[in-house]
């Protein structure tokens, strides 16, 4: 095992989430007065002055595109620019009725404290430089990268923590920095930062990282493909972290259930859908019922094989486990960062999962009606795809039911589904269009039937020869060509 992990505490994620939440349309007004106080709690207690600048200024601040500012200047529009480039904020639809109000008296309170701060800092490092080695230079820089991270300046933080990057030699550290800078992007939206320093992550990681940074990498690299729609690139990162997740900085573990759930759904074949999802003992930890959730929580069932063998050991002790409500929310709650959950009705994914793969079409698309509403219109990163997620699920459920039959009556299909022939003659209609589904619907003669058009496997093969074939001889006389011209040219 390396050492701890360190620089894991700031910036607060859970507070990108309460911002997000106070422009999102689909939340209830007393979640977003809860996001309202509990953004200004933590701008008091922390001292953030930059960040209280950054959502609330009457003319710079992201929330006023919103309507969120106190005041605004007469005449001027205002900017959008910060908003969009943050990716903080529900930017489809914006709207909010609770206010985040600027207090210009707090404000400078906060910055005199954010001041004062740097100076101790300041004349921390400056003794360190004259009395002692380069360990406490190194550690009053690291509080100086942390300040800023915590007040919420991303350009200070981010150059705060490159800088000891660069002035370090031990790896597990580099990697701790590293982790760092990839949750300041996920905190403001920075897509193309957190790609690139995942990019970085993983290369430091190859040439040596320990056992826990190779597993917390994982949960973060999931966490970014999510965002960016790379549901199957995402799933399998997602369930691995499930046995072994430490990662409380990122998210907590019933979010990280939630995300590899949905992402396992949506891009997993069916055979991997049963055996990491529907049967997973993680999942069933959470979302299970009666017997088989508190086998789950006693660790009856098997963690699964990627949990660490030393790990393992721990297992072989007695179990004293009593028959108790466990509130799987609280799990890691232990760290700084992780934050009080409100309790999370988990019967609607539950639901989706086990009526997907039992067939029963109808409960399945009442429950995926359901997470949406409770899942994809409330979750910052799962938002901006929900439409996606949704029109692919209701793919691979048609999928389903249609690969197992020739010939398939409107009615009956609809009836299945618990939807309107209209409604699924319009639907099926689309991904036939875009070749997502192989099938014909037949309605002119009367029949009202779907008929499914399986292409036959050697000839598909054989087209792909031909096609394959056809690009290799393109190639091949393009380079002729290229090689003649040159042996003329010589000539």
């Amino acid at each position: 095992m390396g050492s701890d992990p360190q620089y894991a505490k700031w910036p607060l994620l859970p507070l990108a989430q309460h911002v997000f939440t106070l422009t999102n349309p689909y939340a209830s007004k007393p979640l977003q007065q809860s996001a309202a106080k509990a953004l200004q709690d933590a701008i008091t207690e922390h001292k953030m002055a930059p960040f209280y600048k950054y959502l609330a200024h009457p003319t710079e601040g992201i929330l006023n595109s919103v309507g969120e500012g106190s005041s605004n200047v007469p005449g001027k529009a205002p900017s959008r620019k910060n908003s969009v480039a943050a990716g903080m904020i529900n930017t489809k639809n914006p709207t909010s009725s609770i206010n985040l109000p600027w207090d210009e008296a707090l404000y400078q309170q906060l910055h005199a404290d954010n001041e004062k701060e740097l100076e101790e800092f300041q004349k921390e490092e400056d003794e360190a430089v004259e009395k002692a080695g380069d360990t406490e230079i190194q550690a009053a820089r690291g509080k100086r990268a942390e300040f800023w991270a915590r007040v919420g300046d991303k350009d200070k933080a981010i150059a705060a923590h490159e800088d000891i990057f660069e002035k370090i030699g031990v790896l597990g550290t580099k990697i701790d920095l590293v982790l760092a800078i990839i949750r300041m992007g996920l905190f403001y939206g920075d897509k193309q930062l957190v790609k690139k320093q995942v990019a970085r992550a993983k290369t430091l990681v190859e040439t040596g990282g320990d056992w826990d940074r190779r597993n917390r990498l994982k949960a973060y690299e999931g966490l970014h493909n999510l965002t960016v729609r790379s549901y199957n690139l995402a799933a399998p990162l997602l369930l691995d972290s499930l046995s072994t997740f430490t990662s409380y900085e990122l998210c907590t573990y019933s979010n990280l259930v939630v995300y590899a759930v949905l992402a396992g759904s949506v891009s997993l074949k069916r055979v991997d859908f049963k055996s990491k999802v529907v049967d997973a003992p993680e999942i069933k930890a959470i979302l299970g019922d009666g017997e088989d959730k508190l086998l789950a929580l006693s660790g009856a069932i098997s963690a699964g094989p990627g949990v660490d063998a030393e790990m393992q050991d721990a297992s072989s002790a007695p179990s004293t486990a009593k028959t108790t409500v466990v509130n799987l929310t609280t799990l890691g709650s232990s760290t700084e960062q992780a934050e009080a959950e409100m309790s999370v009705d988990f019967g609607s994914l539950a639901q989706l999962v086990s009526s997907l793969y039992n067939g029963r079409y109808k409960l399945f698309f009442q429950a995926l009606a359901l997470v949406e509403e409770q899942f994809l219109t409330q979750d910052r990163y799962l938002h901006e795809h929900k439409n996606w997620f949704v029109r692919e699920m209701r793919l691979r459920a048609y999928q389903q039911l249609l690969q197992s039959y020739r010939v398939v009556g409107l009615d009956s299909m609809a009836n299945d589904f618990g939807i309107t022939v209209d409604f699924l003659d319009r639907d099926l209609a689309k991904f036939i269009a875009a070749g997502r589904i192989p099938c014909t619907i037949d309605r002119v003669s009367g029949r009202g039937v779907i008929e499914t058009n399986r292409p036959d496997d050697k000839n598909k093969q054989y087209q792909d020869v031909v096609r394959q074939g056809d690009q290799l001889i393109t190639k091949l006389q393009k380079y002729g060509q290229a090689v003649r011209l040159r042996g003329s040219e010589r000539a």
